[in-house]
């Protein structure tokens, strides 16, 4: 239920916009939930903590501060006109392709993974699938392939809406005439929507990056849109997403925590189906960063130690990841590229450096990957008889992680349907992988490939 005192506090987020991080503001349904013995417990994949990055405000060529800008300025002039002052005939009006490909080949190397933003009409300046005035067919069809190529392996796409600036008229395909905030996808334009009117919204972003080749399974929203309407955001991500791309498992990113001991594990929301066979949840993945890698405007130099400091033994990173939670960086691209001098991109190096030299129990995954392994981790039922394990799995994941409480002595083997294989001792914790197992004193790990349907572990 949302009460006055939260959606106070969504209203104040909302009313803020662009200019200051996504917060974590209210809890969603979420929905059906299976039995799971009390004697079992599901654990990171592989004893790992996932980590991923969250690129907001990237698309294809367009620097989309250099055009966003001056429409929040418009927006907000009969508001508030000392707002959106910034210098941006200054700013390039490119990110060349050059940069994508050496922050992409980077990260490959680094087997840093997350989610990258493409804007389908990126601050109303063309569509990416049909034309972006100011370079040539060309250049943009080159700038799609790339992101298809070298970042799509390792990152989701994700739309931020539309525009992330002006309102589309779905009818029209043009923006609204009124220049007001009530008009900006970043403030006031989801507000009183429906869910029904709020998929149709994500839809129509969706089938543009769909008409260029760029599947999708989540949104990330711009700015506030969606605060006031968290029920109704939730729900529009899971039938825009299943409807246009026909995605299993839906998620999104609207919320961050970035200090304090709220919990910033994702949530599995309105859970429905678990026992038919057509399975229904959407996934709401929280940052746990602010955007300390140079802003989305350029606005300061990054605050590299609120990462991890120097000496590896604190900063928010540290403090999520050491209570076993997936630890989400959040930046915008604009900031990495940072108008050429990429002081984003050497923050996130550096970042980079000092976690993999800090911890050995930590594992880069895209937000589907994690939003996937949330579903099979609250929803798969976990029956436990004499010498065996049953497990029913409305969602497959890799890497699936039960430890078991006073276990059988023997072999565990899993068996799906008639095919049964034996799970492998593994070295040690930081050495286990999916189809190997871990005994310890009183217990036993096991870790392996979990399909959908009716799975069981065996002792013999």
């Amino acid at each position: 239920m949302l009460t006055r005192r939260r959606f106070l506090q969504a209203a104040a987020v909302a009313a803020a916009g662009a200019a200051i991080p996504k917060r974590f503001v209210s809890s969603q349904e979420p929905g059906e939930r299976p039995q799971q013995d009390r004697t079992v417990s599901v654990e990171l994949p592989r004893l790992r903590v996932p980590l991923s990055l969250i690129i907001d405000d990237s698309t294809c060529l367009v620097n989309l501060n250099r055009f966003a800008i001056p429409q929040f300025a418009e927006a907000w002039r009969t508001v508030d006109p000392s707002r959106y002052q910034h210098d941006w005939r200054s700013m390039p009006h490119e990110i060349p392709d050059a940069f994508v490909r050496k922050f992409g080949e980077w990260c490959a190397e680094h087997a840093v993974k997350g989610k990258y933003s493409v804007v389908p009409y990126p601050a109303c300046v063309g569509r990416l699938d049909r034309v972006l005035p100011g370079w040539t067919q060309q250049e943009l069809d080159q700038s799609i392939e790339l992101v298809r190529s070298l970042m799509m392996p390792n990152w989701d796409i994700h739309p931020e809406m539309v525009t992330h600036t002006w309102a589309i008229d779905l009818k029209t395909g043009h923006p609204y005439p009124e220049r007001s905030i009530k008009y900006m996808e970043n403030w006031d334009f989801s507000v009183g929507k429906s869910a029904d009117e709020l998929a149709s919204y994500m839809a129509y972003a969706l089938q543009i990056l769909k008409n260029i080749g760029l599947p999708c399974e989540g949104i990330t929203t711009p700015g506030g849109f969606g605060n006031r309407v968290l029920p109704q955001l939730a729900q529009a991500t899971l039938e825009a997403c299943r409807d246009v791309f026909q995605a299993e498992i839906p998620h999104y990113f609207r919320h961050l925590y970035d200090s304090g001991p709220r919990s910033v594990a994702p949530r599995v929301e309105y859970a429905a189906g678990l026992d038919t066979d057509a399975p229904r949840c959407v996934v709401s993945i929280i940052g746990c960063t602010g955007d300390w890698t140079g802003g989305w405007d350029c606005s300061n130099r990054g605050y590299l130690d609120r990462f991890i400091t120097p000496d590896l033994q604190s900063g928010r990173m540290v403090e999520v990841i050491e209570r076993g939670e997936p630890a989400c960086i959040v930046c915008h691209w604009t900031g990495i590229y940072f108008n050429g001098e990429e002081v984003g991109f050497k923050i996130f190096q550096e970042v980079v450096r000092r976690l993999h030299a800090r911890f050995d129990n930590i594992m880069w995954m895209k937000l589907s990957e994690i939003a996937r392994y949330w579903a099979a981790k609250e929803l798969t039922g976990i029956e436990r008889h004499q010498d065996r394990l049953v497990l029913r799995a409305p969602f497959g994941t890799p890497h699936f992680t039960l430890t078991i409480q006073a276990a059988p002595s023997g072999l565990p083997r899993i068996k799906h349907g008639a095919e049964q294989k034996a799970l492998e001792a593994a070295k040690d914790a930081l050495w286990l992988q999916s189809g190997q197992f871990l005994r310890r004193e009183n217990s036993v790990t096991v870790c392996f490939d979990l399909p959908r349907g009716t799975t069981e572990i065996l002792f013999q």
